[in-house]
């Protein structure tokens, strides 16, 4: 991201044309997903978004976990006064580590605390005593990159018109009803659920319209109430003796 993303940031010019944050995070997220997600990384010779889709989702580290990750170790002896020197400074430990070798652990540029661990176990905080120096000699400050030449191209605003034309067609459904036509097979509407409903309830109500009128074989059907007014005569039939006879 320094060497590819922040350089161009600090091109003569570049930084004016940014308005604020919001313009800054689009420029990035152009960047990563245009150019850093595509690019095959040197050390594990993949592109990072095919190693990202080949494995299980990472587990996000927690802040506490990743201020472990960047602080600094060193091994000393603890002496029979139970205290240790690391670079001109002096603390005092658990005076149960008299004569162990321990291990220190410490943020290069703040020697004013420190942190104790025998074996994998954390044996508590060191007491400074003497602080004599607060940075390890071998922290060294982050240091500007030398300023680069203008080349009058505005590269982060060219991959973001690349970034914004691939979101407008990243789905291409006129591209896609092309394809379907050539391979023969016609799209055919699918008829929406109310108006297909509709379709039903008139199709029904005309068939009962047209039984009523006697308009499908020539044969008249009675009405709800000729059948009950049937079924009472046969049933009267039924029971007259004198009938029967």
């Amino acid at each position: 991201m320094r060497e590819q993303f922040l350089i161009e940031l600090a091109a003569p010019g570049a930084s004016a044309k940014i308005e604020g944050l919001t313009q800054l995070n689009e420029l990035f997220t152009a960047w990563v997903e245009t150019v850093y997600h595509h690019r095959v990384h040197s050390e594990t010779g993949q592109t990072p978004l095919a190693r990202f889709g080949a494995t299980d989702p990472p587990v996000l580290p927690t802040p506490a976990q990743l201020h472990q990750a960047f602080l600094w170790s060193e091994r000393r002896t603890v002496t029979k006064t139970a205290t240790v020197s690391l670079h001109s400074n002096t603390y005092e430990v658990d005076a149960a580590l008299v004569g162990r070798r321990v291990e220190l652990i410490f943020d290069p540029f703040d020697l004013t605390e420190l942190s104790v661990r025998y074996q994998g176990r954390d044996m508590g905080a060191a007491v400074a005593h003497r602080i004599g120096r607060h940075v390890h000699p071998d922290a060294k400050p982050d240091t500007n990159p030398a300023p680069t030449p203008a080349t009058g191209i505005d590269y982060l605003g060219l991959v973001q018109q690349r970034h914004t034309a691939a979101l407008t067609h990243r789905v291409d459904y006129a591209g896609l009803l092309e394809r379907v036509v050539e391979q023969g097979d016609t799209p055919q509407p699918q008829p929406q659920p109310q108006i297909q409903l509709e379709a039903e309830l008139e199709a029904e109500l005309a068939s009962f319209a047209a039984l009523s009128a006697g308009t499908g074989n020539g044969d008249v059907h009675p009405t709800p109430l000729d059948l009950l007014t049937l079924i009472d005569d046969t049933a009267r039939l039924d029971h007259d003796p004198q009938e029967n006879q």
